[in-house]
């Protein structure tokens, strides 16, 4: 073989060396390329997966029935709507502790995933009514199989309006998409006169309730923590003082909440012995916490960042008791309208209300955690990052917030999305948070003869909630209802005329 062989690189002539450089930069990119499309094409794959075993799940248990085919295609779209709950609602849970990074998008998907099960498993599935919670009157149904085909197309279009919601990062009210569901199909199925607009016009006045409460709360501990903590000479002193006296606070809305909303499926407690309950385990927490915060701040300096420290672990452990109680809340919007089709295949009855079953259940609960864990970073971040700037302080007043605007809800006989109420408490922080600096820059200027006044360009810059983000998402609220029921309303004329 010749000397000059070409497997030398060094003999290879620059324009080849160049040429090779550019091919192996186009590999590289198009690994990147790969690698980044193939993440969502991995998800929808697993999704997809979840979706047929849950199907196969269904097949199983009904075995060779008349109304088995029905059953399977049903349990295929509770899993979907599953997923998409688990993709969208839980970030209202853990968005705020995220952003505030008193945890990391790993610990809270796994938090989340364990809390949203056990609520769902141990203290979900209540009774719920076989017409979404009285949308519909049930004797305006013909048949049993208009009511079916009614909570098909319903439970289908509620899950298609979350995962476009989810698409283009609009926190949206899972509750509200099944409620709107239902009512299209109704009305498809048996005209206006089924709806109880009585009802509709109560959600509807939530609409504006739920992040009105939710936001106001947030805002107001936000600013009693400015006042007593933050904007304190001494702020370690103000927070040995305080700091126990709000994780009480906490505690008691938690222990309340957890005591209406969370644990009905175990035992039914009264809103009065509830908020006995929550006031003895404030009381308690707040006697625990006060040598806890104490011991925690002995070296600690006196400023801001030094406050995260205290704030970090009652903000884990807020996130997790939300997850939990949103698991046994929300679970029946995957699974309520698939136990109502069960139970209206196996007996016809489809007028009385329903129990949900165990493998229906198991089918809520891990698909809002599959969900979870396959798409909700998305909407973590959006919720945690993106509205506006979180801290410990500010997002422990979200989640507090979350706790006792239900409590409040629940005293005035009020209907709530818990979704609002959340996204709401961040909106209202956010928007706090602008009136305060406002307000304290008024305040300088008459301390400081002379100072100008900002011009319109830095007034817009200094703004603090993201205005296109809270356009986006409360445009996605208001027609969350209409949008689910009109697509709710063609897919029951599809299936019916399918089935004819």
């Amino acid at each position: 073989m010749s000397d000059n062989s070409t497997s030398d690189n060094s003999n290879l002539d620059p324009s080849h060396l160049e040429t090779l450089d550019r091919d192996l930069g186009r590999l590289s990119t198009l690994e990147q390329a790969t690698a980044y499309v193939s993440r969502p094409m991995m998800g929808t794959g697993l999704a997809l997966i979840f979706v047929v075993f849950a199907a196969l799940i269904a097949a199983l248990i009904f075995g060779q029935a008349d109304n088995t085919f029905i059953v399977v295609i049903a349990a295929a779209f509770g899993a979907y709507m599953a997923l998409n709950i688990g993709a969208n609602d839980v970030a209202n849970n853990m968005g705020p502790a995220v952003g505030a990074n008193a945890m990391s998008m790993g610990l809270a998907i796994v938090i989340a995933a364990i809390f949203e099960s056990a609520g769902a498993l141990l203290a979900g599935g209540d009774v719920v009514s076989t017409i979404a919670k009285g949308i519909i009157a049930p004797e305006s149904m013909a048949t049993s199989g208009a009511f079916i085909s009614a909570m098909m197309a319903a439970l289908l279009a509620s899950a298609l309006w979350v995962n476009l919601a989810t698409w283009i990062g609009a926190p949206v009210s899972t509750t509200h998409s099944v409620v709107g569901g239902v009512m299209g199909a109704g009305i498809a199925a048996a005209g206006f006169g089924a709806v109880s607009w009585g009802q509709m016009s109560a959600i509807a006045a939530s609409w504006v309730i739920s992040p009105l409460l939710g936001g106001l709360i947030a805002a107001g501990f936000l600013w009693f923590i400015k006042a007593n903590i933050i904007y304190r000479d001494d702020k370690i002193a103000a927070a040995r003082k305080w700091v126990p006296v709000l994780v009480g606070i906490m505690a008691g809305a938690f222990a309340s909440y957890l005591a209406v909303k969370g644990l009905k499926k175990i035992v039914k407690i009264e809103l009065g012995s509830a908020l006995l309950i929550g006031l003895g385990v404030a009381i308690a927490a707040w006697m625990i916490m006060i040598p806890v915060i104490r011991r925690q701040s002995a070296n600690l300096e006196n400023r801001n960042k030094s406050l995260k420290v205290l704030f970090g672990i009652p903000l884990i452990v807020s996130a997790a008791l939300l997850s939990f109680a949103h698991g046994a809340n929300d679970v029946a919007n995957a699974v309520g309208p698939l136990a109502a089709i069960v139970q209206a295949s196996s007996t016809g009855d489809f007028t009385q209300a329903v129990e949900i079953p165990l493998w229906v259940m198991v089918i809520g609960a891990l698909g809002i955690s599959f969900g979870l864990f396959l798409f909700g970073p998305k909407l973590i971040r959006m919720v945690g990052n993106q509205i506006t700037k979180l801290n410990p302080m500010r997002a422990y007043c979200v989640a507090l917030s979350a706790a006792i605007t239900v409590i409040v809800a629940s005293w005035l006989g009020l209907p709530v999305s818990s979704t609002h109420i959340a996204v709401g408490g961040v909106f209202g922080v956010g928007f706090f948070r602008e009136w305060d600096t406002e307000r304290r820059m008024r305040k300088a200027k008459k301390a400081v003869s002379g100072l100008p006044d900002l011009a319109p360009e830095e007034r817009r810059r200094r703004k603090l909630v993201r205005r296109s983000h809270f356009m986006t998402i409360v445009a996605a609220w208001i027609i969350t209802v209409p949008a689910a029921a009109l697509l709710s309303a063609g897919i029951f004329v599809v299936i019916k005329g399918i089935s004819l």
